[in-house]
């Protein structure tokens, strides 16, 4: 399949597993509502996977295209998304998206509907699209890749504050975060040429942006896209707690203006190398370290999307 192409259940796709995340915020009480939703909406469902275990996310991803599946319908939050693109990578078979967990910042980015019954829908009557992964050494990632105070945050992430606070979990795990964050140094490349390499010091964080949207709404760019193949580097300095929420505030609206405090780059590829190794925190998770190599994987994934996306998002 390819961008545009719109899914009709007469032929095109056969086959569809409904594989939920069930810790996921809201995943343990939305899989059986979903299922009931999607078969009424004549999505053929041939197979249903409620998992309590979100270590299985990948073998059962993995198991439904080996057993012939031609849609794969994935109920969960941005870091079940993050976790399963290495499986659907490069192959014929889209993803449908239950957005169920906290910030849901890549089901925002491909327009998909926050309510259940909305994203069954979509499924049901939307159309397929290829859209760029961010690629963190060998890991695929939808929205963004962090070091320094973008990790700490994901450390300080739990599942109770997720369901005690729902998507004030990220402010609070950041103010966290920030009282034992250590400034650090990093060394910038760009393998493509496209930019000089940059000396940068005192820093609290570097993100890596493939997605247009990241950490519970905020935007990487104002005009970031998840098909442009390319990433939007942020480059946050060191301030004051007054400035650093002054540019909090900046950020959230997608400014790429740089200034003493924010440094913003686009570009193809980028190798991030750092005084000390420090833990990278994609899409959530931390599954990979300092120094990396961050690329694009251009129209790597098939989704499901409403009409409503277009190109750019």
């Amino acid at each position: 399949m390819t961008g545009g192409g719109t899914i009709r259940y007469d032929g095109h796709v056969t086959k569809a597993a409904l594989i939920v995340n069930a810790q996921s915020r809201s995943g343990a009480r939305a899989c059986s509502h979903a299922e009931d939703l999607l078969l009424a909406l004549d999505v053929p469902l041939h197979a249903v996977h409620p998992l309590r275990d979100a270590s299985r996310l990948v073998e059962v991803v993995e198991g439904a295209v080996e057993d012939g599946h031609d849609l794969v319908v994935l109920g969960g939050g941005d870091g079940t998304v993050s976790s399963v693109v290495d499986v659907l990578a490069h192959r014929e078979v889209p993803m449908g998206l239950l957005p169920l967990g906290t910030a849901n910042d890549f089901a925002r980015t491909m327009h998909i509907p926050a309510d259940l019954d909305g994203a069954c829908r979509t499924i049901a009557r939307g159309h397929v699209v290829d859209v760029d992964l961010g690629r963190c050494g060998g890991n695929f990632y939808v929205n963004r890749a962090s070091a320094g105070l973008g990790a700490a945050v994901a450390q300080h992430m739990s599942p109770v504050l997720k369901r005690r606070v729902g998507p004030l979990a990220y402010p609070v795990a950041t103010a966290r975060a920030l009282r034992r964050h250590r400034p650090f140094a990093a060394t910038l490349e760009f393998p493509d040429g496209d930019h000089a390499t940059m000396e940068l010091t005192d820093l609290l964080q570097i993100s890596v942006a493939n997605g247009r949207y990241f950490g519970g709404g905020q935007l990487a760019a104002a005009d970031a896209g998840i098909d442009d193949a390319m990433l939007d580097v942020s480059v946050l300095h060191n301030g004051s707690p007054l400035r650093l929420l002054s540019m909090a505030r900046e950020l959230r609206t997608g400014s790429t203006t740089d200034s003493s405090l924010v440094t913003h780059v686009r570009t193809g590829s980028v190798v991030v190398n750092t005084d000390e190794e420090l833990p990278i925190n994609v899409d959530g998770e931390l599954v990979a370290n300092t120094p990396q190599r961050f690329s694009v994987a251009r129209n790597a994934l098939h989704v499901v999307a409403p009409p409503t996306w277009t190109d750019g998002g």
